[in-house]
């Protein structure tokens, strides 16, 4: 049974250990104040002059000296069946969490947050880069964005959808890993409606969306800032 370690009736903001600047942190802490770090993470906050309240993992990572400095705020997770982003989402209870520094320095790492992204459907959690946010699609989305704009989707297994405010519809496609996939679609309206018949599909947008598609994931708008 998964412990809940970090129960928030706001956003998280879930620091890994991958490069991240202070000002995509600034801007992930204005939707998502709460700050938790995942193993080599809480090095990477102490870097930029912040700290979390809670650093998960199976703590082969993490630097001695911040091991000290945040005593008493540590939760080892020692098994290794499964990566430290893994362990830190499973024991969030949280509105939404927004990920940062697990964008892909290294490709094998950044594949597996993508797959935790995937075998943890009932999870709200937005991935950021420097140039990107990347989430898995609810079975059914709204979103809101500029038209023109950069939407992509990729399939982490077989799954087919329907759309309205695409360039290039869905409708009648069979997207898969090995097949199929829909890289650089273009918004054509402001209002994008998409379906889709398993959790399965990723919805890659600009950083800038991160805003709207926190609106479209959380249509109560439970989300801070």
């Amino acid at each position: 049974m998964t412990e809940v370690i970090v129960h928030s009736k706001g956003g998280v903001t879930l620091a890994g250990g991958g490069r991240f600047s202070l000002r995509l942190l600034r801007e992930s802490q204005h939707f998502a104040p709460v700050l938790v770090a995942a193993d080599g993470g809480a090095d990477r906050l102490l870097d930029l002059g912040a700290e979390p309240g809670a650093v998960i993992g199976d703590f082969d990572s993490i630097s001695a000296a911040a091991q000290v400095r945040l005593a008493g705020r540590l939760h080892p997770i020692r098994e290794q069946l499964t990566t430290d982003f893994d362990k830190a989402l499973r024991s969030i209870v949280a509105p939404f969490v927004l990920g940062l520094g697990f964008a892909g320095q290294r490709l094998d790492h950044g594949l597996a947050v993508l797959n935790g992204l995937v075998s943890h459907p009932d999870k709200r959690c937005l991935i950021l880069s420097a140039t990107d946010v990347v989430f898995l699609a609810p079975r059914v989305l709204t979103l809101r964005l500029r038209v023109g704009s950069r939407l992509s989707l990729f399939p982490m297994g077989p799954v087919s959808g329907e759309s309205q405010g695409l360039r290039w519809p869905l409708q009648g496609v069979q997207f898969a890993p090995a097949g199929m996939i829909g890289t650089s679609n273009e918004v054509s309206e402001p209002l994008v409606r998409l379906s889709f018949d398993a959790d399965l599909m990723l919805v890659i947008l600009p950083r800038s969306a991160v805003g709207a598609a926190l609106d479209g994931l959380l249509p109560d708008r439970a989300r801070a800032g």
